[in-house]
């Protein structure tokens, strides 16, 4: 039941993402349009609630409950910033919109973009450490807790690897091209 939940959830994003760009842009109702957006975030409470009764009820903590908790905390991390980019996109090509900014290519413009890339990934990554860790206190008993811990494993992979990538662009950044700044021989 939790993952068919989990896939409802991210079916009920898009569409809650859809009908709020719909109503901004084909109807004309900014507002209305929000205000379905808004509402997005019930999605992962319900979520929340049922995999928090679910483990009430004496559920052997499982994968199923580590995957809430990491599509919850993948969310609370990515969320904005897809509607934010899916909002852009839509804007420009239905309602007139400016162009999307792309990311910076080069140098330290594209190291500070990648800085914020990786601190929403770690945002997503410490908040499903936080939800996993919080389930394996609720639970309690620590031979049951397994699948949650290898759930936390996985989010500090995640955290290790987007410090990584974004220290690669510090130290080793990009180039622009010698003829694109005018300086080739």
């Amino acid at each position: 039941m939790i993952v068919t939940l989990i896939v409802l959830c991210e079916a009920g994003f898009w569409v809650l993402l859809a009908a709020g760009l719909a109503l901004r842009y084909v109807a004309g109702k900014p507002r209305l349009g929000a205000a379905v957006l808004l509402c997005e975030p019930l999605l992962e409470v319900v979520l929340l609630v049922v995999t928090a009764v679910d483990l009430r009820n004496g559920a052997e903590p499982g994968l199923r409950h580590g995957l809430a908790a990491v599509y919850i905390g993948f969310t609370v991390g990515l969320g904005r910033s897809t509607v934010t980019w899916v909002d852009a996109r839509v804007a420009h090509r239905f309602a007139g919109g400016p162009p999307p900014v792309r990311p910076p290519k080069y140098g330290t413009a594209r190291a500070a973009h990648e800085w914020r890339t990786a601190a929403r990934w770690i945002l997503a990554a410490v908040t499903a450490l936080a939800l996993l860790q919080a389930a394996a206190w609720y639970v309690g008993d620590d031979a049951a807790t397994a699948p949650l811990r290898m759930w936390q494993e996985k989010m500090l992979w995640v955290i290790g690897v987007n410090l990584l990538i974004a220290g690669g662009y510090t130290l080793f950044p990009r180039r622009e091209p010698a003829e694109r700044t005018g300086t080739g021989r």
